[in-house]
């Protein structure tokens, strides 16, 4: 553990390496003007207070200039103190603050296959607290520093002083480094665990929060209270632990340079019997030792937070060494107007399970619309995400416009390909916030076009401060279909050129779906194109969509029904209603259900 933690204290250092040479600097002066002080008070009450009280007098001018000595003592350790103290703040902020935007930039580089496999309150403490752990010791390493320095001129010091005194200090300084790596091997196992549950906890934390609305409706409102309790006792009982083993630690510490003082003023009061020492040197020796506990303590605090900092490390670390990351080439995708996709005997699995597509084979024609429609499970969302590489196929090969998506550039992809998925996620922004996602090139008239053919021009103009109207955590005060709407006018605002919607229309009514699908498919009769420049049929996008509805499957030029991660058949809506049972089965079967909700509703 302690060369494990040395190790990170190393990375730190080569990070930051002139803020630790302040903090260093600093506060090896500060211990050097330790030991200078000790002496001075030695030779003050040798040389001054002894003859002082021995004659009964003492002249003013001697007693200025002590107090001379002694103000501009303290004022030099007050300035080396300001040092220690600003080099090791700034070192520790920095470097919190690095780590915590690279494991956010990390968090972002790494694919979504990634994220689910990791709880979101366990990423949020990766980002917050394991961070701020793996610096903690940082804030004492450089009085830690500057205390060996002044520890190593101790020792000097006093086998100049006193041989038999300097016995003492040898033998007191390694038991006091003995005791902290004993200390160190016993607190790391407490520690790791803290940290460890201090992340389940905030794990369990951001689940119930996130899930309020279904805790609240379905009554569980205790059971995840006694949940979150099981894990907020296990943390307070790791943290107990820990404190018990630092209460039993501490006075020891404290212990140890109290005895030193005794022994040296007992051994002190032997030679200066024989003569082998004077009272100034005694009171130094005595003195240094008095002074020396709280600056020694400085080392017990960097060790003893090396279990912390080493248990916040490797968790932080876990995330930077992170793989799965999807290498992009530096194609751009030619020409404009609508982009073609081509799906080549595609296979795909996630991470060790099955493959859930097998071979799946078809063509997005450029300005064409082609719909998904399958049972549950069948494989629609994953090839929408494989379209807009959000995943890489196991097998097979995806292009857009000839090009394979690997080759393209991130921006390219960017520009050329949007997804509007099942789940719509909506900023705590206003509605501008949302639609332009701080994109410099886009305009209130992009957003208003954007807005216009997604069917959401009209609320939105209704809306209080309209495209200036704050939406709310996760689009709190937007009905569901409303959210739907504005996150496809995000994607239209972009003007992609391959449009993936993922059911992204399943909250709103037909008629709304039925307008928002034919204003996507009939582009030339609207005064906004999904790109930019133009309005006429030539522009506009290719859409691949996620169906359910009939009115949506009808509006598509092309079907491709998907079984269990197979295409199984493709035509029009109405080729594969006379043709193939299982798909007029299905188609029918969504249309029974939605008529029952409309009954029911």
């Amino acid at each position: 553990m302690l060369g494990r933690g040395l190790r990170v204290l190393g990375r730190a250092i080569r990070t930051e390496p002139r803020l630790f040479l302040v903090g260093a600097i600093g506060s090896s002066f500060f211990g050097l003007l330790v030991i200078v002080n000790s002496y001075v008070v030695g030779a003050v009450i040798g040389h001054v207070v002894v003859p002082a009280f021995a004659e009964r007098r003492a002249t003013a001018a001697t007693l200025g200039l002590i107090a001379a000595v002694f103000i501009g003592i303290s004022l030099l350790r007050v300035g080396t103190i300001f040092a220690r103290r600003l080099g090791a703040g700034f070192m520790q902020f920095r470097l919190q603050a690095r780590y915590r935007r690279a494991v956010t930039r990390r968090y972002l580089a790494l694919p979504p296959s990634w994220h689910q496999r990791h709880a979101t309150g366990t990423l949020l403490s990766n980002a917050n607290s394991d961070v701020e752990a793996a610096f903690v010791p940082i804030a004492p390493l450089p009085f830690a520093v500057g205390t060996i320095v002044m520890i190593i001129a101790a020792v000097a010091s006093l086998f100049w002083t006193d041989w038999v005194l300097a016995l003492v200090g040898v033998t007191l300084f390694p038991a006091l480094f003995g005791l902290n790596v004993v200390y160190s091997r016993r607190m790391s196992p407490r520690q790791i665990r803290a940290q460890q549950l201090r992340g389940r906890v905030s794990a369990v934390a951001h689940e119930s929060f996130d899930g309020a609305l279904v805790v609240k409706t379905m009554g569980r409102e205790a059971t995840e209270a006694q949940r979150f309790g099981v894990h907020v006792s296990d943390l307070r009982d790791a943290l107990i632990a820990v404190g018990r083993l630092r209460g039993l630690f501490d006075p020891i510490m404290d212990a140890l340079p109290s005895v030193g003082t005794l022994a040296v003023l007992l051994l002190g009061a032997w030679r200066l019997k024989t003569g082998d020492l004077s009272v100034a040197e005694l009171v130094s020796v005595a003195f240094l030792f008095t002074v020396l506990a709280f600056p020694v303590r400085a080392i017990g605090w960097v060790i003893a937070e090396l279990p912390r900092s080493v248990a916040g490390w490797e968790r932080v670390q876990a995330v930077l060494d992170a793989e799965g990351d999807l290498a992009y080439g530096s194609a751009s995708t030619p020409g404009r107007g609508p982009a073609g996709v081509v799906f080549d005997h595609v296979d795909f699995a996630y991470a060790e399970g099955p493959r859930v597509l097998h071979e799946v084979s078809f063509t997005v024609p450029a300005g064409r619309t082609v719909a998904l429609v399958g049972a549950t499970g069948s494989g629609k969302s994953t090839i929408a995400s494989l379209a807009v590489r959000l995943v890489d196929p196991a097998a097979g090969r995806i292009t857009v416009e000839g090009i394979a998506l690997p080759d393209l550039s991130a921006a390219a992809l960017a520009e050329t390909t949007a997804l509007v998925p099942q789940i719509p996620f909506v900023f705590d922004d206003t509605v501008r916030g949302n639609i332009t996602l701080d994109r410099e090139t886009l305009t209130d008239a992009d957003a208003w076009g954007a807005l216009r053919l997604a069917q959401a021009d009209g609320f939105v103009a209704k809306l209080p401060d309209g495209l200036d109207t704050a939406v709310g955590e996760r689009g709190t005060s937007l009905s569901g279909g409303q959210r739907q709407r504005l996150t496809l006018a995000r994607a239209l605002a972009g003007h992609p050129r391959l449009l993936v919607l993922d059911d992204a229309t399943s909250a709103v009514d037909p008629r709304v779906e039925s307008a928002i699908l034919g204003a996507l498919r009939d582009k030339s009769g609207s005064d906004f194109s999904p790109v930019r420049g133009g309005g006429g049929a030539e522009d506009g996008a290719s859409i691949l969509v996620v169906a359910y509805r009939r009115a949506t499957i009808a509006l598509a030029d092309e079907v491709v029904f998907l079984e269990h991660g197979r295409v199984v058949a493709t035509g029009t809506h109405v080729e594969l209603m006379a043709s193939v049972p299982a798909y007029r089965d299905l188609v029918t079967a969504y249309e029974r259900a939605e008529a029952e909700r409309e009954v029911n509703a």
